[in-house]
């Protein structure tokens, strides 16, 4: 890895725990070579070809299929498990089993150890292999391929773009760090009271126990959630509080599986970061931004594929780190 591309995954870190990106201090010769071309080229050229790839282009779907179905079928299988009682997943998202190997949620793991004060032996055996799993696929790929909020957020965003075409609403942006704080807030409340507070409210846990054991009052505050960022905050709960991000972020910090960018090919134009439910982490596709030729996205990325469905040139796709691109 080129020191410019290791100051830069330093610096996503920072950005993933609230940091805003900033333009690099050092580029490798080879990206100024293509940063330089780029400005030399034609703009009216320019215009032309991105015009023409516009017009050629196919509207793809096919991660954001992928992923919906991976996340209907995973959170589907604990109620079909439970009404058939099949016993092949049991329990939530939270905490459960499967075939008799116990999966443990690492947030939801670190609440309970937090509230009794020590380390509880089949918590850590219990979240091993979802660490593992995680570590390797990419923490935050939870939360676009497995958590359930996140996939009626998606819908909900949907309703909010229409509502702000039509200028009927427009999206009120926070501090990102806001995140980090309330990561620190449960954590403390945790450990103060004994009581995993954080659970109680968690929309991803009261999602999943409703899908499996039936809707409770709890399913009021998930709505309270989506009319808030439909109406007053684009995806406000998974960029600005959801202490379940941010900890699978760090945990695929150095996960293989991940979303690179290839700069040569990119028109700048921006589409991939409309979409982004994190648009932070494209800030190497701004014009001018990219350290290197290929430049990884970094850990706050929750893998969701819709910048690469999006990207009309290809120039981002998922690759296994030293392996090759994924189809």
């Amino acid at each position: 890895m080129s020191a410019p591309l290791k100051r830069r995954f330093g610096e996503q870190i920072k950005v993933m725990f609230g940091w805003e990106p900033t333009k690099p201090e050092a580029i490798t010769e080879q990206a100024k070579q293509v940063h330089e071309l780029k400005r030399m080229t034609n703009k009216q050229d320019l215009l032309a070809v991105k015009a023409h790839m516009r017009a050629h282009q196919e509207k793809s779907n096919k991660w954001r299929n992928r992923r919906w179905a991976t996340l209907i079928v995973a959170n589907l299988l604990f109620t079909f498990s439970f009404f058939l009682d099949i016993q092949i997943l049991e329990g939530a998202l939270t905490a459960s089993r499967f075939v008799g190997f116990h999966l443990i949620d690492l947030n939801s793991a670190l609440q309970v150890m937090l509230a009794h004060k020590h380390i509880i032996n089949n918590l850590l055996i219990g979240t091993g292999t979802v660490l593992v799993l995680w570590v390797l696929l990419g923490g935050r790929t939870f939360c676009s391929w497995v958590c359930p909020y996140h996939l009626v957020a998606e819908w909900a965003e949907k309703i909010h773009l229409y509502l702000a075409e039509k200028k009927l609403v427009s999206d009120q942006t926070m501090d990102r760090r806001l995140r980090s704080v309330f990561w620190i807030v449960f954590a403390g409340l945790a450990l103060a009271t004994g009581y995993t507070v954080y659970e109680a409210i968690s929309p991803t846990g009261i999602l999943s126990r409703a899908l499996i054991y039936g809707p409770g009052l709890a399913l009021l505050w998930v709505f309270a959630l989506l009319v808030f960022e439909v109406f007053f905050s684009r995806r406000a709960w998974c960029r600005y509080a959801c202490p379940i991000g941010l900890t699978y972020g760090v945990v695929g910090i150095i996960s293989p599986v991940r979303i690179k960018y290839k700069l040569d090919g990119c028109f700048h134009e921006g589409d991939c970061r409309k979409v982004c439910l994190v648009p932070h982490v494209l800030d190497t596709v701004i014009k001018g931004r990219a350290v290197d030729t290929e430049v990884p996205i970094g850990p706050d990325c929750t893998r969701c594929g819709l910048c690469v469905d999006t990207c009309p040139t290809g120039s981002l796709s998922f690759e296994v780190k030293g392996l090759s691109k994924i189809a």
